[in-house]
């Protein structure tokens, strides 16, 4: 079977550190998440995985996180079977196929033009295929409206200068009536320290954004509402995570602070400023 080669710059490259993650994560002997097309799309990539130098707690940290937001995704998608879902950055995150959602769920796996052709010709069917530069304002114009939506945003934070976050989720706020965000929410410090990650580090990958306190994105005009922050060191999961990863996550798991600089999953609720509606309708 012939492989493919990717062509991908340093942040796009991220993608495969996620993808070889979930994929050993499904390979160790209590999984996480278990995805097993992880595993086979990375026999299919003709790429050098061991320069990413993955170590336990980015294998089973990217698995918990992948397994609570697809969680929420699947609770959402329950409550609204017309619901839009947007997979902001999905690189090659195969999270359709595991929420499964029904026949009148659109799902858009949205990113780079260039991680979205190597995704088509990896992974062909399952989702709605957008490329598209998350930083320029407009992205979200062609998408349906009128229907809830939830919005996945996975690894993106660190990675997006400036304001560029609060500006990709306004393009959904003023897009959308309503709907949910989900994210794995880096405090500052975790965004600084990431880039001494060696797995980010030989990207040669500087990383900076994050915020601590969860409520902060109330505060920048998008009607966003904080409904949950999970500090993923207390989930049960934890018990499948290796030792000796299992014994020090459940003592940082005493402590908030150091709790939230090690991985936390954030979900917030919108719904459209009632005189933007009305003027809409």
């Amino acid at each position: 079977m012939s492989r493919i080669r990717p062509t991908l710059d340093p942040i796009q490259e991220t993608l495969l550190l996620t993808l070889k993650a979930r994929a050993l994560d499904h390979g160790s002997p209590t999984p996480v998440l278990g995805d097993a097309r992880a595993a086979d799309l990375v026999e299919q990539i003709d790429y050098d995985f061991t320069n990413l130098k993955l170590k336990p707690s980015l294998i089973s940290g990217t698995a918990l996180r992948s397994k609570k937001i697809d969680d929420a995704v699947r609770t959402f998608i329950a409550t609204h079977p017309n619901a839009v879902v947007l997979d902001l950055g999905c690189g090659l995150d195969t999270r359709v196929f595991r929420c499964n959602p029904s026949a009148g769920v659109d799902w858009y796996d949205i990113d780079y033009p260039e991680v979205i052709a190597l995704r088509a010709d990896l992974i062909p069917h399952g989702s709605h295929l957008v490329g598209v530069d998350l930083t320029q304002a407009g992205w979200a114009k062609n998408l349906p409206d009128g229907r809830p939506v939830m919005v996945v945003a996975e690894g993106l934070l660190p990675f997006m200068p400036g304001t560029s976050f609060q500006d990709m989720i306004g393009e959904v706020v003023r897009h959308f009536p309503t709907g949910e965000l989900a994210l794995n929410g880096y405090t500052r410090f975790a965004a600084w320290a990431m880039k001494y990650h060696p797995s980010i580090k030989a990207l040669g990958i500087t990383a900076a954004q994050g915020f601590d306190d969860p409520r902060e994105p109330e505060a920048w005009n998008l009607n966003l509402t904080l409904v949950e922050e999970q500090l993923l060191t207390r989930s049960a999961e934890v018990s499948a995570f290796p030792q000796p990863l299992r014994g020090i996550t459940r003592a940082i798991a005493h402590s908030t602070v150091l709790s939230r600089q090690a991985n936390r999953v954030l979900r917030y609720t919108f719904v459209k400023n009632r005189t933007e509606t009305a003027v809409d309708s």
